[in-house]
């Protein structure tokens, strides 16, 4: 496997929660880990102008942004525009299985595309200096044969891209919501192992029910990387020991109360700058997994984001943190 892949333990994107204020929170506690926005339509840059989606803070690095779409085009537009806002990677998506993206013909659905896909892909690539990825299912609806996938990486492969992110899951585009689409369709790890053998030459991160570092871990030994979602929001401090456990280096902290403390002197620059309390307080609210006091912990957030306002809780914080 490439162990010094940059990809090796990657944090998934996640629509409402890796925001530049979530990911700011995990790059406290991990030097290392490969970051990724929220999707991002190629419609709200081109069309809504909305480019403050591509805000994020220079200490994120290193982070990709993950672009949704299908009209090459405004791909070659939102790529080059997401270079020059400085992101080191631009990933497609080709995962996401909700009727909203099924409308604007991108995600999960351009799986039975391949052609588009690697069309779409190429010309990205060709547009950037950075490094272009995918990230997409093992295939859509009654497609679940590994031979279906094989041919899918075959295909869009030739676009000259080597980072291929698998959630190892099919996408079921009718009949389930974008949260059955992470639970439901069965986990299929042995088919992202396969892709590796047979094709080496790729880049694969494996992704999709992935919860603990020991499981991280025995991934590693099959496949380049893995991406881990949803376990991390809930329990960000476990990035922690990806430092030593994955990386084999020197953790950046031991201390939840230390990365609170930084945390909460960046949300009060950031409110100064005109951005929301609640969007940003709400991503602390995993910080006190497992300890103590973590239930007051949420209850004194939820406090502060009712009020609106931070003034005079900070130390109330920190205190029902345990260490």
């Amino acid at each position: 496997m490439a162990k010094d892949s940059i990809h090796k333990f990657c944090i998934a994107p996640m629509m409402q929660y890796t925001d530049m204020h979530d990911r700011y929170l995990l790059r406290l506690i991990s030097r290392n880990v490969f970051l990724y926005t929220e999707m991002i339509a190629t419609g709200s840059l081109i069309y809504g102008k909305c480019f403050n989606q591509l805000d994020f803070n220079d200490e994120e690095h290193p982070v990709g942004v993950q672009l949704g779409g299908s009209d090459i085009n405004d791909l070659i537009e939102c790529s080059k525009k997401s270079e020059q806002y400085g992101y080191d990677e631009i990933n497609l998506n080709v995962g996401c299985p909700s009727d909203r993206v099924q409308k604007g013909k991108f995600g999960a659905c351009l799986m039975l595309e391949p052609e588009l896909v690697r069309d779409c892909l190429g010309n990205m690539k060709n547009a950037v200096d950075v490094p272009v990825s995918i990230k997409c299912r093992l295939g859509v609806d009654d497609n679940e044969s590994y031979e279906f996938l094989y041919n899918f990486i075959s295909i869009v492969k030739d676009s000259g891209i080597k980072i291929f992110i698998i959630h190892a899951r099919n996408g079921i585009l009718k009949g389930l919501s974008p949260r059955q689409n992470r639970n439901i369709p069965p986990l299929k790890y042995d088919y992202v192992y396969k892709l590796k053998k047979d094709f080496p030459e790729l880049e694969i991160i494996i992704n999709g029910g992935i919860k603990t570092l020991d499981e991280c871990r025995d991934h590693l030994t099959k496949v380049d990387g893995v991406m881990i979602g949803r376990s991390v929001y809930e329990n960000p401090f476990m990035l922690k020991d990806v430092e030593s456990d994955i990386y084999g280096s020197i953790p950046i902290t031991s201390s939840k109360k230390d990365v609170l403390g930084k945390y909460l002197e960046y949300v009060e620059k950031k409110l100064s700058e005109g951005h929301d309390l609640g969007r940003m307080m709400k991503h602390l609210f995993g910080l006190s997994r497992g300890d103590k006091y973590a239930k007051s912990f949420r209850i004194k957030i939820l406090e502060i984001i009712k009020q609106k306002s931070l003034k005079g809780h900070k130390k109330e914080l920190q205190d029902l943190l345990v260490y």
